[in-house]
This record gives C-alpha cells, sequence and structure tokens, in this order.
C-alpha cells in the first residue's frame, strides 16, 4: 500500500478545492488508514509536471487526471497511472443534472443540456454550448470553468458520476483497492 496517493488534474489550480470535495470517499478511506491524498493541478504542462512528479515522489501512488479533448479512443495512452475525463470535466457535471440547477437556481435551463445518458460521448463543444446556454439566464452569468467549476465539483455527487462514467469509475476503484 503506497504511503501517499497524489492525484494530480490537468487544469487551472482553482480547481483544486472542487477536486478534493469531489474526491471525498477516496479521502475518506485514506484517512481511515493513515494514508495521505495530495491533490495537484499541472498547470499547462501535465505530461512534463507528471514526469517530475514520479521522479519526486516515488514512493507514492501517481495519479495523472486528463481531459481527452476529443472522442474516446483506445489509442490514448492508458495506464494505471493515467485517467481520462472524457472528452471533459465538465461531462462530470451532466451525470448531476439537479446539482447544477441547484447551483445556478432561477434561469437555469436544464433541457439545454444534452440529453444523451452516456455523456462521456458527447463532443467537447457539445459541452461548452449546453453549459453557456443553460446558464445564460442565471444570476450567476453564463458558465465559467474557474468561477464555476469548483463550487460545481463539489456539489455534484460522485456516485452518480461514477455509475455513468465507467473512465471516473475506473478511477475511483483504482484508487480505493490501493488504500486497502
Amino acid at each position: 500500500m503506497p504511503s501517499e496517493i497524489r492525484i494530480y488534474f490537468d487544469g487551472d489550480g482553482s480547481l483544486k478545492p472542487g477536486f478534493a470535495a469531489f474526491f471525498r470517499d477516496i479521502r475518506a478511506r485514506a484517512d481511515a488508514v493513515r494514508r495521505k491524498v495530495s491533490i495537484v493541478a499541472t498547470g499547462g504542462t501535465p505530461e512534463r509536471d507528471f514526469a517530475i512528479a514520479m521522479r519526486k515522489h516515488p514512493a507514492a501512488r501517481n495519479i495523472l487526471l486528463r481531459d481527452s479533448e476529443g472522442p474516446w479512443n483506445q489509442n490514448l495512452h492508458a495506464s494505471d497511472s493515467i485517467f481520462w475525463m472524457v472528452e471533459m470535466m465538465e461531462s462530470w457535471f451532466h451525470a448531476d443534472k439537479d446539482a447544477l440547477e441547484a447551483y445556478y437556481k432561477s434561469g437555469f435551463r436544464k433541457a439545454a443540456l444534452k440529453a444523451n445518458p452516456n455523456f462521456e460521448e458527447i463532443s467537447k463543444q457539445d459541452l461548452i454550448d449546453g453549459l453557456k446556454a443553460a446558464t445564460k439566464d442565471t444570476t450567476k452569468g453564463k458558465y465559467h470553468k474557474t468561477r464555476h467549476a469548483p463550487a460545481l465539483l463539489q456539489s455534484i455527487n460522485p456516485a452518480l458520476v461514477r455509475k455513468a462514467a465507467p473512465h471516473c469509475e475506473r478511477l475511483f476503484k483504482a484508487v480505493l483497492d490501493d488504500l486497502r
């Protein structure tokens, strides 16, 4: 069992509190077995930052969480250390549209979001366009990644995302298995 789990996510550092909350089940399991979980933003160079992390923290379970930026393709590098948000983190929001509605409140248009139950197949552009259309009339304004995503990640239910997103479930299963 590794002494520490380090989850590096591809994105702005402002997302860290959101990811920390989203991974609350992982953090709780780690606390129970006296292990540390660190959530780290990679910024604009995920591969380089992750390679450095692997060298600096060889005893840790180092994980890289990436947006695929396009349709899932089996040729994307997959390993026991790299996990994918398909096509992008915002696809996870589709698993818990009620949480989005509760966050944005009045003016939120749930129907503007793609109805595809396999939201890992919704294109990046459709995800972005749908979120902007669904939120344009809210008091919080149109969806903005660094202003809204941290709170949305904190409010969506990880169990719903895991159930609907095979890639997310793969990540949780791998990490939770490491903490047994």
